[in-house]
């Protein structure tokens, strides 16, 4: 059957037409993975971070029995800081940044699509034995929280602390 160059047009323009969704898979290859350009969006608890701009790494560290190590981290406000990010387990576990509210909120949405993928400039997804790493500009001050979100995870405890000072 020979189709008509109209035909294919109406079809190609339909296409184009519809909305853009997000992917709904949770692997390696997305959350974290920073695969195209970062997406400089303010956040309450900063924007993402110029490499060059980096005068201090923070290494954290992820295990099993479902903690960060160390739990709590203190930054000044304006510091552009490398947070490298290790996991010490044979579980798949992340690094995700954000308010308590918005912690709890997107930990729900987990439990509910354990698939999800999505890739911020604040977030690290990273493999057993891997290390993953973000480049953040804390330009607020205030009391954050960071934890993984995968699922039972947060609830497990998986939680942790950022203190953004003025000093």
């Amino acid at each position: 059957m020979k189709k008509s160059p109209f035909v294919a047009a109406a079809l190609l323009v339909a296409v184009l037409a519809l909305p853009a969704t997000p992917v709904l898979a949770h692997g390696p290859a997305g959350h974290g993975s920073h695969a195209g350009p970062v997406r400089k969006e303010q956040k309450p608890w900063g924007i993402a971070g110029d490499a060059k701009a980096v005068r201090r790494t923070i290494a954290i560290r992820m295990n099993d029995q479902m903690r960060f190590v160390p739990d709590r981290i203190e930054v000044r406000r304006g510091e552009t800081v490398r947070l490298v990010v290790h996991n010490d387990g044979k579980l798949l576990h992340e690094f995700v940044m954000g308010s308590q509210q918005e912690l709890d909120e997107h930990a729900e949405l987990m439990k509910k699509h354990p698939g999800m993928e999505h890739d911020e400039p604040y977030m690290a997804h990273v493999d057993p034995g891997k290390t993953g790493e973000i480049v953040w500009h804390f330009n607020r001050a205030g009391d954050f929280d960071f934890g993984c979100l995968i699922a039972g995870h947060y609830d497990a405890g998986m939680v942790g602390k950022i203190k953004v000072v003025t000093r």
